[in-house]
């Protein structure tokens, strides 16, 4: 089992998980997140002043599937959170060694 944190844009999120959602891939975890890459940031003027915006408004969408649905999820994210310009994002990939459903007890791909 694979283990896929996408940080996109976050007016992608819909789009992604819509996308994810109509390939039966489902159990979508979300979280809003700050933070900044190459772009480091941005300057915005307000009421006339300029002033730095170090961490720009992210998503971070965790995913995780077994091993043979990973390049299907990587490649619905990547093609759905694209816009082709600086800022759209990371996708991380980690091992998982044991997932448990907490009501039943089920592990595994079970659990999924």
């Amino acid at each position: 089992m694979k283990k896929i944190e996408a940080v996109i844009q976050t007016f992608k999120l819909d789009d992604v998980k819509e996308a994810l959602v109509n390939s039966d891939i489902t159990g979508i975890t979300v979280s809003e997140a700050k933070g900044y890459g190459r772009q480091q940031g941005h300057t915005e003027l307000y009421r006339g002043a300029e002033y730095q915006i170090d961490f720009i408004p992210k998503m971070l969408i965790e995913v995780v599937v077994n091993d043979n649905f990973l390049d299907k999820a990587v490649q619905i994210i990547q093609e759905n959170a694209s816009t082709g310009k600086i800022g759209d994002g990371k996708i991380f990939i980690n091992e998982i060694s044991d997932v448990i459903r907490i009501r039943t007890g089920e592990r595994g791909s079970e659990a999924l």
